[in-house]
């Protein structure tokens, strides 16, 4: 009893497996079709001229990228305030950027205690305190800088000072 039983759920297993394939011919009629409307697509002519354009919104550039073509370096300018310091140069190098100004003056002081020059600005728009390792009148100077820096500190960036 026990045989047939297997048997016949053997049997009805293998006809499920095998009834279920997916024939060759369905694939081809759905190939052909898609085939069809593609170049039905193509070969008729557009008779809607009117193209649909999404309205433009004009909003004023709290930060802006400014990059120069001879070196594509990217420099971020913001508009900040000296907070600490001695005051900045037109590129400066920010190594930190902070929501409270106590961080910032932590990292202030060990940048300080490493033999850095280091100031902290503030961007009002934003509510950041920005902590600048070295400042400079000169993009190339700053570049270089910066360079060295991102060995201690990856995230390492050029400010422009918009003011």
């Amino acid at each position: 009893m026990k045989k047939y039983t297997l048997l016949c759920v053997g049997l009805c297993a293998a006809m499920a497996f095998t009834s279920c394939k997916s024939s060759e011919s369905a694939y081809k009629k759905a190939y052909e079709k898609a085939k069809q409307y593609d170049t039905a697509t193509t070969q008729a002519p557009s008779t809607d001229n009117s193209a649909v354009v999404a309205p433009v919104e004009a909003r004023p550039a709290t930060e802006t990228r400014v990059v120069d073509n001879l070196d594509n370096v990217s420099v971020r300018q913001e508009s900040v305030l000296l907070v600490s310091g001695s005051g900045l140069k037109a590129f400066s190098v920010v190594v930190g950027s902070f929501g409270l100004i106590s961080n910032a003056e932590g990292l202030q002081q060990r940048l300080k205690s490493a033999g850095y020059d280091a100031q902290i600005v503030k961007n009002e728009d934003k509510n950041m305190y920005r902590v600048v390792a070295s400042t400079f009148a000169g993009k190339a100077d700053a570049v270089y800088s910066r360079d060295q820096l991102r060995a201690t500190y990856p995230d390492a960036w050029l400010l422009y000072n918009a003011r």
